[in-house]
């Protein structure tokens, strides 16, 4: 009686298919991590409600802006401070605070992660600014007076969202460059609230070329020039590739 010997190919247990996680899913990881924070949350509700305060005070004390494109610029100017420091926070925060650690153990490819991080805070800042515009217009809505004019509104409002989108991809870009919250900030605060005043008022020609805060003012006013286009992108531009390339060169300690 012959026994009949059946070859068996060992069997191999098939290896779970390695996913990465989609850039939609990461970025809005990051806009959630943004508001996750005490500062992030707090920023992010003062860039929303404070320009319809300040609108609200401006028509109560009597105060008329010729139309609603300057009262937007002029808001939406204030706001650019608070929308870069939201960009700032969320990339100069992580290293801070230590959690930029976990970020890349989880998501190794650094530029990945801070491509998810700029476009988080891109939609960020422009939610945050579009919220701006709709609050300032419906305040004006009620409280302007019988001379204020609608004309170019709804330019202004396009132009208000777009530069809070660049602004706040500019402070994550300041923010992933310097790798400190506080010094960041101070920095940020610095050159633009002391240096860009100085200059502005040393060599004004200078000054309009560089200054981002006044260009942002300046689109949002409709400024028929495309120098404010042009400051604005060169800010966003060199911010960004600078927080590129410092963050894929930074040792994680």
């Amino acid at each position: 009686m012959t026994a009949a010997v059946l070859d068996r190919a060992p069997v191999v247990s098939p290896r779970p298919a390695t996913r990465r996680a989609s850039l939609t899913r990461l970025t809005g990881l990051e806009i959630r991590k943004s508001l996750s924070t005490r500062s992030g949350r707090a920023l992010t509700v003062a860039a929303a409600v404070l320009p319809a305060s300040g609108a609200a005070m401006i028509f109560a004390l009597g105060e008329q802006p010729p139309n609603a494109a300057i009262l937007l610029a002029v808001l939406g100017s204030l706001v650019a401070m608070l929308l870069l420091a939201v960009g700032v926070l969320a990339t100069a925060g992580e290293w801070t605070h230590g959690t930029v650690q976990t970020t890349f153990l989880t998501v190794p490819q650094r530029g990945r992660v801070l491509t998810t991080k700029y476009a988080g805070m891109a939609l960020l800042g422009a939610t945050i600014a579009t919220v701006v515009v709709g609050s300032t217009y419906a305040v004006a809505a009620i409280g302007a007076g019988p001379g204020f004019s609608w004309q170019g509104a709804g330019l202004a409002a396009v132009a208000t969202v777009a530069s809070g989108a660049a602004l706040a991809v500019t402070g994550a870009g300041i923010g992933a460059a310097v790798a400190n919250a506080p010094a960041a900030l101070t920095g940020t605060y610095l050159v633009l609230l002391v240096g860009m005043t100085i200059l502005n008022g040393v060599k004004p020609n200078w000054g309009r070329n560089v200054d981002p805060l006044a260009a942002a003012f300046n689109l949002i006013g409709q400024d028929s020039s495309t120098r404010s286009v042009a400051v604005l992108a060169g800010w966003l531009v060199v911010t960004a590739v600078a927080g590129a390339v410092v963050t894929r060169r930074r040792a994680i300690s």
